[in-house]
């Protein structure tokens, strides 16, 4: 499904960064190692790697990863770029200074817990998790995302699903989104940033 959704001229979900991740440059610095979850056509992994840090980037769309690559090589950076479906993703491999996860609702209620518990598991000591997304209001908007109340975030699913983080922000709010066609018009978002502890 997503090889086809991302085989057009255009990338989908434009080639800027999600707003929330520019908002969140007082972590992203030069030297970390970031990991960047189901990151499609590589706007996200891509930012990172412009702003210094040591980015990998899975995504289980081989046309995504074929137009992130070329967006790198545009923006003139390297990002490290692995094709994975994320139930296949290795989360023990590496630890991560940073694990970014913006708008991956495509999973279900039962896969989404084991994506949270493998990005927790990702996490280095005192790293942190950036998580972007919809809450379950975005389906009465359509403005992106899968029909699926059951997909989207709210803030004690959250709160649950990484107990064992040190929740640093937690917030919901609407806004007007603007990325690519996919991501366009108001919206409600929910951000968490959490952080775990470094021992």
């Amino acid at each position: 499904m997503w090889n086809d959704r991302y085989d057009r001229p255009d990338y989908l979900f434009g080639t800027a960064p999600a707003v929330f991740l520019t908002e969140q440059a007082e972590w992203l610095r030069p030297g970390l190692r970031a990991l960047a979850v189901a990151d499609g056509e590589g706007r996200n992994s891509v930012y990172m790697a412009g702003q210094g840090l040591d980015v990998v980037a899975f995504d289980a769309a081989e046309v995504g990863l074929d137009k992130a690559r070329r967006l790198a090589a545009a923006r003139g950076v390297t990002v490290d770029f692995r094709l994975s479906d994320i139930e296949s993703w290795d989360w023990d491999a590496a630890p991560y200074d940073l694990v970014v996860a913006i708008f991956i609702q495509f999973a279900d209620p039962a896969l989404r817990a084991r994506i949270f518990e493998g990005m927790t598991r990702a996490l280095a000591p005192g790293g942190v998790l950036l998580l972007h997304g919809y809450r379950p209001e975005q389906v009465d908007y359509g403005t992106g995302g899968p029909p699926l109340r059951e997909n989207m975030y709210t803030e004690e699913m959250l709160r649950v699903a990484f107990a064992d983080l040190e929740i640093l922000r937690l917030e919901s709010y609407d806004r007007e989104v603007q990325e690519g066609e996919g991501h366009s018009g108001m919206s409600a978002l929910i951000d968490l940033v959490a952080r775990k502890p470094a021992s």
